[in-house]
């Protein structure tokens, strides 16, 4: 029996929002790592940054998520 996805819009949308989230994650790394061995302000400004962007683009793909629910 094939598995067909019924919902192949939505799916990439959840992907689309998973993939700033591993971002998230990442930097959210680098800046712990980077604060345990005195890393430079640029390096930690420019993590941060990366992690508020990608913080947006996930929003962005959630409300996209949210909108397709409702049709």
């Amino acid at each position: 029996m094939q598995n067909k996805d019924k919902h192949p819009d939505l799916n990439k949308k959840v992907h689309d929002a998973r993939t700033p989230l591993n971002q998230i994650s990442m930097q959210a790394e680098l800046i712990k790592i980077l604060i345990e061995s005195n890393g430079s302000a640029e390096k930690l400004t420019e993590a941060a940054q990366k992690i508020i962007d990608n913080c947006q683009k996930c929003s962005h793909s959630l409300q996209q998520i949210s909108e397709a629910l409702r049709q």
